[in-house]
């Protein structure tokens, strides 16, 4: 298994309009195989970047999503704040789950290597 964890660093004038584009999400990456789970997650100090964490079965399946027509479609939708919603760029982070405790006896996401997009 793996996390992807999008870390976004939004003015706080627009924080209100972030999670509401996330309540309202289209929620075409749930169906998508591999997918385990979508948090969101507000920060509680000040100028910390909220993070939108995903769960996966696998890395090849995390690819899958990026690279279907159902993440241009979800994607879509923020694109509806303005770029000087953003303080600064946000930061994608992978890292391969080599223990839960949800999960005794799982065994370790094998390493991949590094992550990158193109």
């Amino acid at each position: 298994m793996i996390t992807v964890a999008n870390r976004l660093y939004l003015k706080p004038e627009h924080a209100a309009a972030f999670e509401k584009v996330f309540r309202e999400r289209a929620g075409l990456v749930d169906g998508m195989p591999g997918f385990i789970s979508n948090q969101v997650l507000r920060p509680v100090n000040e100028g910390e970047p909220y993070v939108v964490l995903t769960t996966w079965k696998s890395r090849d399946d995390f690819m899958g999503w990026i690279r279907s027509d159902a993440f241009v479609q979800g994607h879509a939708q923020s694109a509806t704040l303005p770029k000087d919603a953003y303080s600064q760029p946000n930061v994608l982070e992978m890292h391969e789950i080599i223990q839960d405790s949800t999960k005794p006896g799982m065994e370790p996401e094998p390493h991949g290597g590094p992550f990158k997009l193109h």
